[in-house]
């Protein structure tokens, strides 16, 4: 016996009633994307752990869209270690998701050059004395675990800063041997560009000493923290408009656990005061050193 084929209109009504009758917990709605391009990577935002995230509260720029998409812009500055290029997160359905950072890359061993001094990392400790030896006797695995240390030494100090309030930029996330954070920007005739490092600029008097006072805060931040920049001069430190941010910071030095904590921090002191002197400022790095180690006790 055989049955009819029933009506295409009793069809579309079985289907009709099987979907009214889903449960709503088991519906949802979805948007699709389209395929990535060159340079172009998916937002690796979901992909760290949350201690790889930069601190809370988090500025309102910060693009956390699952659907963001990464697109590489090209390189902003090189350096014998690392490499910072501009990076695009924008999630193309939501332009109010749309940022663009510095994504600063640790190079790999073949392609870098440690100028990085051992008197540096002295006072900190590794987990493993096997990556420590590595790095010691500059193998290649000691080269791997050496660019992974310096940008996580990079990260630390990013956050440690900004939680202090200090003018850094806001580290947005690691992943790896890659530091995202924000780009330090100024508005010029060209529109957007990245603020020109301190020694590029030429203040009038009156910027020159808010300069220097933002600078001498800063270091008194930080000394009575009990750290030292150990790297400090014009050179990074950029200048975004009346403000100053201080970058390049994975050599953050612990003024008391390292023997030479103190020299770095005359030396910083020196670096920064030198320039000052040099723009017309009366100031002294001696004076400053003083002023600072009244801080550190």
């Amino acid at each position: 016996m055989f049955q009819e084929n029933p009506s295409t209109s009793d069809v579309t009504s079985d289907v009709t009633s099987d979907v009214t009758d889903i449960d709503p917990l088991f519906v949802f709605e979805f948007t699709a994307y389209d395929d990535l391009g060159a340079g172009q990577r998916w937002s690796t935002w979901l992909d760290v752990e949350p201690l790889s995230r930069g601190p809370e509260p988090r500025p309102g720029w910060v693009v956390t869209s699952q659907g963001a998409v990464d697109t590489d812009l090209g390189i902003l500055k090189t350096g014998k270690e690392a490499d910072v290029n501009l990076v695009d997160r924008t999630d193309p359905h939501d332009p109010t998701q749309s940022v663009v950072m510095a994504a600063k890359r640790y190079r790999s061993p073949e392609h870098r050059t440690f100028h990085r001094s051992a008197t540096y990392t002295e006072g900190r400790s590794m987990k493993r004395s096997r990556d420590e030896r590595a790095i010691k006797r500059k193998s290649t695995f000691g080269r791997e675990v050496a660019a992974g240390e310096w940008a996580v030494s990079e990260w630390t100090a990013l956050n440690r800063c900004w939680e202090l309030g200090l003018p850094v930029p806001y580290p947005v996330q690691i992943d790896g041997t890659e530091i995202l954070m924000e780009w330090i920007t100024v508005e010029g005739p060209d529109g957007t560009q990245t603020a020109p490092r301190l020694a590029q600029t030429r203040p009038d008097r009156a910027l020159l000493e808010s300069y220097f006072d933002q600078l001498r805060l800063a270091m008194g931040t930080l000394v009575r923290s009990g750290l030292v920049h150990g790297d400090l001069s014009p050179y990074n430190i950029l200048a975004a408009g009346e403000r100053l941010v201080i970058i390049d910071l994975p050599q953050l030095v612990d003024l008391v656990g390292n023997a030479q904590g103190f020299d770095f921090l005359l030396r910083d002191c020196t670096n920064v005061c030198s320039w000052f002197q040099r723009r017309g400022l009366e100031v002294d790095g001696q004076d400053l050193f003083g002023e600072l180690m009244a801080h550190a006790f």
